[in-house]
């Protein structure tokens, strides 16, 4: 299966944060999956630890390639066809935030799941494994 990871769920699994779920943990450690992960979670996290939001336990740097290297996420880039999505998406219960809208229509250009712990998803009928 092909799995889009939220940008909290890259966060916790690299961080190893108590938060992320014992199912999410198995579906991105199986072997058989297919991890992807968006640019657009790495400007999410750049900003949240220049803002003081999150903390890093290494350098930006060092988080980045650990995803890519060591965990073997794949980059799933930000394409036209997921940008021209965007117009037209509904704007559910007010969720405006930027960062999840694009990882949304990833998942639904790509026709795959995302592995996040934010039901607000729910409203734009994504599949959310959690």
């Amino acid at each position: 299966m092909r799995l889009l990871l939220d940008t909290h769920t890259l966060f916790w699994y690299i961080d190893g944060d108590q938060k992320l779920t014992g199912t999410a943990q198995t579906l991105i450690q199986n072997f058989t999956n297919e991890v992807f992960i968006s640019p657009a979670s790495y400007w999410e996290i750049a900003i949240k630890v220049n803002l003081g939001k999150w903390t890093l336990n290494r350098p930006y740097e060092e988080f980045i390639e650990l995803a890519q290297v060591q965990y073997g996420f794949n980059v799933l880039p930000i394409l036209p066809v997921h940008t021209a999505r965007l117009i037209g998406l509904p704007y559910p219960d007010n969720h405006r935030d930027p960062f999840d809208r694009l990882l949304v229509v990833q998942a639904m250009v790509e026709s795959m799941p995302i592995v996040s712990a934010d039901s607000k998803l729910d409203a734009y009928g994504v599949i959310r494994l959690w």
